[in-house]
C-alpha cells in the first residue's frame, strides 16, 4: 500500500507538469488532427520518457546533472526555439487532410523524437519538478531508491495518460471539423508555436531565465 500511494502521488505529479497546454501539446493536437490518435500519443509519449528522465534526476537528487542543465540552459533555448520555429512555418503551409489517416512507423517515431527533444531542451522543466518535489517533500528525502523509482514510474504513467487522454479526445472529434475549419486550427496552432520558439530564442539571447514555460 505505501508504495502504491507513491505511485499515485507520482501519477498525479506526471499529470500536473503536463497538463498546462505548451508546445507539446499544441503539437500533440495538430498531429492527432493529421494522423489520428496513436500519431498524436507518439508525440506525448516522447515527452512523457523527457518527463520521467527529469524527474528521476529530481527524485534521486541527482545535483551535478541540475547543475550541468542549469548551465547549459542558453544552448538548450537555442536549439529548442529555433526546431520549434522550423515545425511552425511547416505546419502553417501544410495542407488540411482531417479525414484522411496518414499513419506509418517513420511519421510516429518522429512525433516520438520530436516530442522527447523538445522537451529534453527544456531545462525549466527539471527545475519544475525539483520546486514540486520540494514542495511535496519528496525528492532526495524519499525513504529508499525503490520509493524514487516508483514515484519517477508514476510521473511517467501520469504524463503518457495525460497525452493518451488529450490525443483521444481530440481524435473523437477530428472527422467533424471541416478542411476550412482545420486550416484555422493548424495555422493558429502555428503561430502559438512560433511564440513559444521566438520566446525561447529572446530568453536564450539575453540570458533571461524568466517563466519561460516550464510544463508540456
Amino acid at each position: 500500500m505505501e508504495y502504491l500511494a507513491v505511485l499515485l502521488r507520482g501519477i498525479l505529479l506526471g499529470i500536473a507538469i503536463a497538463a498546462p497546454v505548451g508546445p507539446i501539446g499544441l503539437l500533440c493536437i495538430r498531429r492527432t488532427l493529421q494522423g489520428g490518435v496513436l500519431t498524436g500519443f507518439a508525440t506525448g509519449l516522447g515527452a512523457a520518457v523527457a518527463d520521467g528522465i527529469f524527474g528521476a534526476i529530481a527524485a534521486f537528487g541527482v545535483q551535478a546533472m541540475t547543475d550541468w542543465l542549469a548551465g547549459h540552459q542558453t544552448t538548450f533555448r537555442l536549439v529548442g526555439g529555433t526546431v520549434m520555429l522550423l515545425i511552425a512555418a511547416r505546419a502553417f503551409t501544410a495542407e488540411p487532410h482531417p479525414r484522411e489517416i496518414t499513419r506509418d512507423i517513420r511519421t510516429m517515431l518522429g512525433g516520438f523524437a520530436v516530442g522527447l527533444g523538445l522537451t529534453l531542451t527544456n531545462p525549466i522543466t527539471i527545475f519544475a519538478f525539483v520546486a514540486i518535489f520540494a514542495g511535496f517533500g519528496l525528492g532526495g528525502e524519499l525513504a529508499s531508491d525503490y520509493e524514487a523509482a516508483v514515484l519517477v514510474l508514476g510521473v511517467f504513467l501520469g504524463s503518457a495518460l495525460w497525452f493518451l487522454t488529450l490525443s483521444g479526445s481530440v481524435a473523437m472529434m477530428r472527422h467533424m471539423i471541416s478542411d476550412g475549419v482545420f486550416r484555422r486550427i493548424n495555422q493558429t496552432a502555428a503561430v502559438l508555436l512560433a511564440c513559444f520558439g521566438i520566446y525561447a530564442l529572446y530568453s536564450a539571447v539575453l540570458g533571461f531565465a524568466g517563466p519561460a514555460s516550464a510544463m508540456n
